[in-house]
């Protein structure tokens, strides 16, 4: 006789369906490792080879897709056709879910961002979808979409101090800084190691132009980062580095690179993109990073085949093309390949910002700086569709800048610094580079104005 089913309930109270008792542990341990960037969401890995339910099953397919590489739609199609194959009871929830993971497996994202905001409406407190549906909408650059998805949460689930969180970090990406702030802090009154918390309120100093409060508010609350996933260590320790560039100390952002920035997990998407982009905006604040580009090509190089996500894609290539490796053009081909079949959600992303844009940054990278004015310029406008962050596109919009005076289009440079500039008075990179500019210009008085 088949073991009866249990019924328990994950840490926010929605219905589970399980196998064995234990696989509801397991299921807790993934929610909020999922949502506090804890490796502890990793035991559902080993509750799935025990436990076939879907729920089980469709969680460790959702975590294998997070390897965002090629390798993952495959293991998570296992775990899938495991489900299918038991045919367990499942809540209507549950196969809700599992159904918007089939989508993301597919290679259908705009299908399972609308199957998580369905969940979402329909069960507010189910916030490991509402954390995967923004996880869809930011790599779409659909930054109302990631707000709307937290507030139809907030009626229920108020007291969750993630949920605060995230509610932060989509009033952020939609350029409402106060209700951002209030909801960070919120947060982290409820919980004050909140890792997305602590990032949304970085991403809103920044923006503020607090960069001195935003680099002592960092270094403040680093002590728990050495418990957190690698992206979320690593990237925690990028936002204090960004921090450092803008004030100035530049040897301090080059220590965290050695330090805290790379070397985590060289294998992981985030960890390494992470590294090209804080190495590319020390370059062009002016250091010598050395081989740094060549111990970090040597991680990028496998994926150059990978075409997950434009916004990934760019970066290795850059990595890439800093080093001088020849991958950096096989990339750029496959990146133009794929443009032209891509699912069509996302085809206007690679063909419209992800060819010009890694034109423009091959270019840029080899010291073609027109050419790359010219190709980043044309990526610009509709950056967003490729997906990051604010503070992450800055990097495009950096280099596009760059590349334009050193192209000599010093009328164009300034007019895009000096309202940066206005906004961050306490950045002494953008105070460096309007000095360069202006005295290029022939008005050297306004370089200290």
């Amino acid at each position: 006789m088949a073991r009866p089913m249990v019924t328990a309930a994950d840490p926010f109270g929605n219905p589970l369906t399980v196998q064995h008792e234990a696989s509801a542990a397991a299921l807790a341990d993934f929610a909020l490792g999922f949502l506090g960037y804890q490796p502890r969401l990793l035991a559902v890995l080993a509750a799935a080879e025990q436990d076939h339910s879907l729920v089980v099953q469709a969680s460790a397919a959702a975590l294998w897709m997070f390897s965002e590489s090629p390798a993952g739609p495959p293991q998570a199609r296992v775990h899938l056709a495991r489900a299918a194959q038991a045919a367990l009871p499942a809540t209507e929830r549950e196969r809700q879910f599992a159904a918007a993971v089939a989508c993301w497996v597919a290679g259908d994202a705009h299908g399972a961002l609308a199957g998580h905001e369905a969940l979402v409406r329909q069960h507010p407190r189910d916030l490991v979808s509402l954390k995967l549906g923004q996880y869809h909408a930011f790599n779409r650059g659909d930054s109302p979409t990631l707000l709307r998805l937290a507030l139809q949460a907030l009626p229920a689930a108020q007291d969750v101090a993630a949920l605060h969180g995230l509610l932060a970090f989509g009033y952020e990406q939609c350029h409402r800084l106060t209700e951002a702030e209030a909801h960070a802090r919120c947060a982290l009154a409820m919980q004050p190691a909140e890792p997305w918390a602590q990032h949304a309120l970085a991403h809103v100093l920044l923006t503020d132009g607090r960069l001195a409060e935003g680099a002592a508010f960092l270094q403040r609350v680093s002590g728990g980062w050495s418990g957190l996933t690698s992206f979320m260590r690593t990237h925690h320790w990028w936002h204090l580095a960004l921090f450092h560039i803008e004030l100035g100390d530049d040897a301090a952002a080059l220590r965290l690179y050695d330090e805290q920035v790379w070397g985590v997990d060289k294998t992981y998407s985030q960890d390494q993109i992470g590294a090209v982009s804080l190495l590319a905006r020390l370059e062009l604040a002016g250091v010598a990073v050395g081989e740094r580009w060549a111990e970090l090509a040597a991680y990028l190089a496998p994926r150059v085949a990978d075409q997950v996500l434009p916004f990934l894609d760019l970066q290795y290539l850059y990595g890439l093309a800093r080093a001088g490796r020849p991958e950096a053009e096989t990339l750029r081909a496959n990146i133009d390949g794929f443009a032209t079949t891509a699912p069509a959600a996302a085809r206007s992303a690679w063909q419209q910002v992800a060819v010009p844009a890694a034109r423009g940054l091959l270019a840029h990278a080899r010291g073609h700086w027109a050419e790359a004015a010219d190709q980043l310029g044309q990526a610009l406008p509709r950056l967003a569709a490729i997906g990051g962050s604010h503070a992450q596109r800055d990097l495009f919009e950096q280099l596009a800048i760059d590349a334009m005076q050193r192209a000599g289009q010093l009328a164009g440079v300034q007019n895009l610094l000096q309202p940066r500039a206005t906004a961050q008075p306490q950045s002494q990179r953008l105070q460096r580079r309007l000095h360069e500019v202006y005295a290029a210009l022939g008005l050297p008085a306004l370089a200290h104005g």
